[in-house]
């Protein structure tokens, strides 16, 4: 093995994030023949290949997502010292990111922050807002807050507890004006599919592919949409309705990627934030309220 040179890691770091020799070649300015000369000789320092290549691009071959997450350490180390030689002192930590849909970054996360920011701290916390799930394979994210049936199998982590969905309506509209559905990455979820079977299309005056939207539409018309009980019952002028609907249940997790269970970093992260998350777990699971019975129900 040859010695490492240590300005391989952002080349390296560069593909881990963006999953594309072309990506990491514009975000650092350089050519694509540069940035696979770096891979190959960060890959032969250490001794063998990081990374494979698929039909979607660049990922961490099984069991590398340690190699990633200490060449990011070690990333940040090197730009600690070089701050440090600069005479800043007052040196930032490290990022932690973490991944989450729309409706936990908008709410539950948004108010844990400054708690979480004043544990973490100097490591600076970033959150990554999407209801599409990111690949946690390369390294896109170090914790997933997410409502799922299940992990997948690259996943390990904690159920935090149940997530509630209901129908929502305004409280003071004359009429049922017909439904707001789902869409984007929303359209594989329970609510969405009971929709597909049950509720004639017709009947569909809009859709969005965002929980928080759709309580913004909801609020702002005369049609009803499931939403999850914590923006639901958040929102004084919204009414749960009783339209024959089943219960909606999804279990929510926070999790890592397998391969990183061992670190210690993330588990103390993983252990901050499920203490913190303790007091709104009520909201999400949807404490009990009693619906108004819907003028459009079957």
């Amino acid at each position: 093995m040859h010695k490492l040179n240590w300005d391989d890691l952002r080349f390296v770091l560069a593909v881990a994030d963006t999953g594309s020799v072309n990506a990491a070649a514009k975000v650092l300015g350089v050519n694509h023949a540069t940035v696979l000369r770096r891979i190959a000789s960060f890959e032969e320092a250490c001794g063998g290949p990081v990374f494979e290549r698929d039909r979607t691009g660049y990922r961490l071959r099984p069991n590398r997502a340690p190699v990633i997450e200490a060449a990011r350490l070690a990333a940040q180390h090197v730009g600690t010292a070089e701050a440090l030689m600069q005479g800043h002192h007052n040196t930032v930590g490290k990022i932690l990111r973490i991944t989450s849909t729309d409706t936990f970054c908008q709410t539950v996360l948004a108010a844990i922050y400054p708690a979480l920011s004043r544990r973490v701290a100097p490591d600076r916390v970033a959150y990554l807002s999407s209801n599409a799930h990111l690949d946690m394979a390369r390294l896109h994210a170090d914790i997933a807050l997410r409502p799922a049936a299940a992990l997948p199998g690259d996943l390990v982590g904690r159920k935090l507890t149940e997530m509630r969905f209901f129908v929502y309506a305004k409280a003071n509209r004359r009429d049922a004006q017909g439904w707001l559905s789902l869409a984007g990455a929303l359209e594989r979820s329970g609510p969405a599919q009971w929709m597909q079977r049950e509720i004639d299309p017709a009947e569909i005056t809009g859709c969005a592919d965002s929980f928080c939207l759709l309580a913004q539409m909801v609020a702002k018309s005369n049609a009803q949409a499931i939403l999850p009980a914590l923006l639901g019952d958040s929102r004084p002028e919204l009414v749960r309705v009783d339209v024959g609907a089943p219960e909606f249940v999804v279990p929510v997790w926070l999790a890592c990627h397998r391969d990183l269970a061992g670190s210690e970093r993330l588990q103390q992260l993983i252990d901050t934030m499920e203490k913190l998350l303790q007091p709104h777990l009520p909201a999400m699971a949807g404490e009990p309220v009693s619906p108004v019975k819907s003028p459009s129900a079957r």
